[in-house]
This record gives structure tokens, C-alpha cells and sequence, in this order.
């Protein structure tokens, strides 16, 4: 049986003084779940923290809020899987065959830089299972060391949510930091499509990115790929 651990946040809010509202962007979730439902692997989602992880709020609304998401959004069982993710630290990375780090600008403040979600994307890369990560997942990957002590993202291809689109989306003030020029900082060979907020989705070797909300299917579809 084929195994992913799709990665969520535990955060809802952004730092800043007003507090804004954040969290899971859903459908980069669901895109991705029915896309690994469909070739019949086995799912699990994890956070740093296990228990809840909140909603972005903006998810919920036209044009993000999609039948994938609203199906998810009005099904109890489906809601419950998010108040009672599992905790990063108790995750086994042996059982798994691919890491998926989801969105949301939340991820941005607990993602990068959990040991636990370090220790499990090094174990399963190093064990021969694909990394992947869509929109923001991607801050997820900025700190993870491998066991020589390289960054995994070092001279590799690498996409996630542009500046560019954090600036068309308006919350370039309120994000903590850049993260494309982090990525870029990292020695990653970013890139992105042409133009903003379309599909874009990358392989190398065993690693998968997709640049924002609408890559998600597409990122998926790739994991899928490479795992059959």
C-alpha cells in the first residue's frame, strides 16, 4: 500500500498587528487528495503540532472556494480529519512513500522550522520516497537538511508562490518574508510560469513543487507519476 503524508499548519493568524486571519488553503488539500484518492494510496495529514489547523479564510471564497473545496467544506467526516491531524513528532517516515506540504500564507510563520517535519522529509527522501509541495508548502522545505548536511532545495528546481503574486494578492505588507528570495537564497533554482496564478508544476528527481492554488492537481498528478 502506497502512503502520503500531506502537511498542514497549526497557525491562524499572521503576525502582524491586526492579527489577520490565515491558515490551510483548502483546496490545495483537497486538489491533491482526491488526486492520490484516485490511484488508491493511503492517506494521513500531519502538522507540526497535531490537532486542529484552521482555514484560510480567503480559500472559502469565489474564485478558490471550488467544488472540491465546498465537498470537503460540507462534509463532516472530511472536517473532522483537520481538528484531529496527527502530530509531526509521532509519524513513522519508514511507512510513508511521499511528503506533501500544503499552503497558506500560515505556514509561513511554523513550517520552516520544525524538527520533526525536517526529520520526516530527510528520512523519506533519503529513503527513496518523493518531497513535494505546492504555493507556500514550499517554506516547508527552506531549512530541511539532508544527512551530509546539504540543503535539500541547493541546486535544485524549485517553484512555490511568487513575490510577485504575493504583491498582486496583497499581502506582501503582511507576510513575514520573502519567500522566493529566501528560497533563492538557499541556493534553489527557482522558477515560475509567465504568468501569474496558472498551473506550474516542476520534477526533479524525486522532488515536486507547484507555484500557487491552481498547481495543486498538477502537483499531485506528478507525485502520482513518480511513486507508480
Amino acid at each position: 500500500m502506497t502512503r502520503v503524508l500531506n502537511v498542514v499548519t497549526n497557525v491562524g493568524q499572521y503576525d502582524d498587528p491586526s492579527r489577520h486571519p490565515t491558515g490551510l488553503w483548502l483546496s490545495e488539500l483537497t486538489h491533491a487528495w482526491e488526486v492520490f484518492e484516485q490511484h488508491g494510496f493511503e492517506q494521513t495529514i500531519v502538522s507540526p503540532l497535531g490537532g486542529p489547523s484552521p482555514l484560510e479564510p480567503r480559500s472559502l471564497k469565489f474564485p478558490n472556494y471550488d467544488k472540491s473545496a465546498k465537498a470537503w467544506h460540507r462534509d463532516p467526516a472530511r472536517m473532522a480529519l483537520l481538528e484531529t491531524t496527527a502530530r509531526a513528532g509521532d509519524i513513522d517516515p519508514a511507512d510513508y512513500d511521499a511528503i506533501y506540504f500544503t499552503g497558506g500564507h500560515a505556514v509561513m510563520y511554523d513550517l520552516p522550522d520544525s524538527a520533526d517535519l525536517q526529520r520526516l522529509t530527510r528520512e523519506i527522501w533519503e529513503n527513496g520516497g518523493v518531497v513535494a509541495s505546492v504555493c507556500h508548502g514550499y517554506c516547508g522545505l527552506l531549512n530541511t537538511r539532508l544527512s551530509d548536511g546539504s540543503l535539500l532545495v541547493a541546486g535544485r528546481r524549485v517553484t512555490g508562490f511568487a513575490w510577485q503574486e504575493e504583491v498582486l494578492a496583497r499581502v506582501d505588507r503582511l507576510v513575514p518574508y520573502n519567500a522566493e528570495a529566501e528560497m533563492k537564497a538557499r541556493g534553489a533554482l527557482y522558477e515560475k510560469a509567465g504568468l501569474p496564478f496558472v498551473s506550474y508544476a516542476i520534477t526533479d528527481g524525486k522532488l515536486v513543487t507547484g507555484q500557487n492554488p491552481g498547481s495543486a492537481k498538477e502537483t499531485a498528478q506528478k507525485v502520482a507519476a513518480l511513486i507508480e
